[in-house]
């Protein structure tokens, strides 16, 4: 083999391993790119999820401010019945002066 032979032997070697370089890299350009994509969309639905989460917690405080609880209800009957009570005995007080 001549000289011209091997050195186009060994170029036709280097251009062959770099064919095979190039498509490795590419697969795995492809594949980087495809995680980043999952990745922004990760991102996008985990995004959606704080600002629901975000959204139900404001209105749970939002309910709980203007609900009435069983024992604020009960407080509240039991001052309307005295109330009730003190009038009642106003009522039968001024009755009894006529």
């Amino acid at each position: 083999m001549s000289s011209n032979q091997e050195t186009i032997l060994a170029f036709e070697t280097r251009v062959r391993q770099m064919i095979l370089h190039f498509k490795q890299l590419k697969k795995e350009n492809s594949d980087l790119r495809a995680e980043i994509e999952k990745g922004k969309q990760e991102i996008n639905d985990l995004q959606a999820k704080l600002t629901q989460a975000n959204n139900d917690y404001n209105s749970l405080k939002m309910a709980k401010m203007m609900q009435i609880t069983d024992g604020d209800l009960e407080d509240a009957k039991a001052r309307v019945q005295k109330m009730i009570r003190n009038v009642n005995k106003c009522i039968a007080i001024l009755s009894d002066e006529k």
